[in-house]
């Protein structure tokens, strides 16, 4: 894009344009949807067909964690970052072909719909606990009461965790996903923040994992471990890949939760309609994925110079691209700025696409699935608490949620 082409684009990282971005979303699709951002030194794809060509496109690698730290930090902020890097490396969703197929495939055994479908009744209870807690006070902070302790506690029982190590994993994970989602702000101290959580959080795994070599459970790690001692996943590798599953599994949920939850309270009579008819509960969930992500953009880097609608990308270029864009494209949803509980089918982007879809989705879908159903039985009355505004977090490209978000009940 020429410099006064630039200058008249909005800065992508303003509050401004963090908070509210859909109209910015919506010229960059409709006048450069292959933008070029000198600011983020990066390009930024927005339109659906686009984003999914991108997704499947071997020539943008996955394996980005040096040249992402980079980015960020340039050359001489690699030894801030070092724990992270050598354990993010080893992850699957940091590497590309069969490099990443092959602890994927092991993984996948326990993200199967008939081994996650198990795990129903132990959400449901989790979720039925942290309501009982709040029930008769007739007012909660939806976020902090329970997005946050509902993801933390599945992941930690399908971790095999201690539900009392639950308040320092989150804070490991979300200093981790923070500098991983490119966050505004002091990019140094974050890093080293998410240094400090990834030797902590691989410490801790690693010493699970002995314990599970003497007395092996039903746990995801459990399950790792028998791949390892197979000769299938490295040591690092199953450290690293425990790490990425059990981060993304709570940061992500608890930002979808809150995000959903919230369009459905600010656009009453979807709520509503799902009150008067519960078995919307399944295309409401996917109509929450799609209208606000939790994960609005992932990155890539450029593997092998190309072309996209006649832009020239350059090997070793960074590429954000723009789930939450695609999500709103007119070429593919029909209104696509209107929330509609009742939508199907609904090709939304929130979960990636292609090799690298998002190997929790399934597991996502069914916590968004069991807080929605039981916040509609137990809870009709639920609404905004307007003696409390909710405070939303958006100071990322890549993170979206509340820090807090009240609500009410009769």
């Amino acid at each position: 894009m020429t410099a006064a082409g630039e200058s008249a684009v909005p800065n992508l990282l303003s509050p401004e344009n963090l908070l509210e971005p859909w109209a910015l979303y919506r010229d960059l699709r409709e006048s450069d949807p292959v933008h070029w951002s000198e600011a983020l030194q990066s390009w930024i794809i927005t339109r659906h067909e686009d984003v999914a060509a991108c997704f499947r496109d071997p020539r943008l690698s996955a394996d980005r964690t040096q040249l992402f730290v980079m980015h960020q930090l340039g050359e001489g902020g690699m030894e801030l970052v070092k724990d992270y890097v050598r354990v993010t490396a080893q992850a699957m969703n940091m590497r590309d072909g069969a490099e990443h197929a092959r602890p994927r495939r092991q993984a996948n055994q326990a993200f199967t719909s008939q081994a996650l479908d198990n795990w129903r009744p132990t959400i449901a209870r989790i979720v039925d606990s942290l309501l009982d807690r709040v029930q008769a006070q007739g007012r909660m902070d939806l976020a902090v009461d329970l997005a946050e302790p509902m993801s933390s506690l599945v992941m930690t029982e399908l971790f095999g965790i201690p539900a009392s190590d639950r308040e320092r994993f989150l804070k490991w994970a979300a200093d981790i996903v923070t500098f991983f989602g490119a966050s505004a702000g002091d990019v140094r101290a974050s890093a080293i923040a998410a240094n400090e959580a990834t030797a902590n959080i691989t410490r801790y795994l690693s010493e699970v994992l002995q314990s599970r070599r003497q007395a092996p459970g039903s746990d995801l790690l459990s399950m790792m471990l028998h791949f390892h001692e197979e000769g299938r996943m490295s040591e690092e590798e199953m450290v690293a890949n425990a790490v990425v599953i059990f981060n993304a599994g709570q940061v992500s949920t608890i930002d979808q939760l809150s995000n959903g939850v919230y369009e459905l309270l600010t656009h009453p009579e979807q709520f509503q309609r799902l009150l008067e008819n519960p078995a919307l509960v399944k295309p409401a969930v996917e109509e929450m994925l799609r209208y606000v992500p939790a994960t609005p953009f992932i990155h890539r880097i450029v593997a092998e110079d190309f072309e996209l609608r006649g832009r020239k990308l350059r090997r070793g270029q960074l590429v954000f691209l723009g789930m939450a864009a695609a999500n709103r494209d007119p070429a593919v949803f029909s209104s696509p700025d209107s929330f509609d509980v009742s939508r199907e089918p609904n090709k939304h982007m929130t979960f990636a696409f292609g090799a690298h879809l998002c190997i929790g989705a399934g597991l996502a879908r069914r916590e968004l699935e069991a807080a929605l159903q039981a916040l509609l039985r137990r809870m009709p009355g639920l609404r905004l608490d307007p003696e409390r505004p909710a405070r939303p977090r958006c100071t990322s490209l890549v993170l979206r949620g509340f820090e807090s978000m009240p609500v009410r009940w009769d």
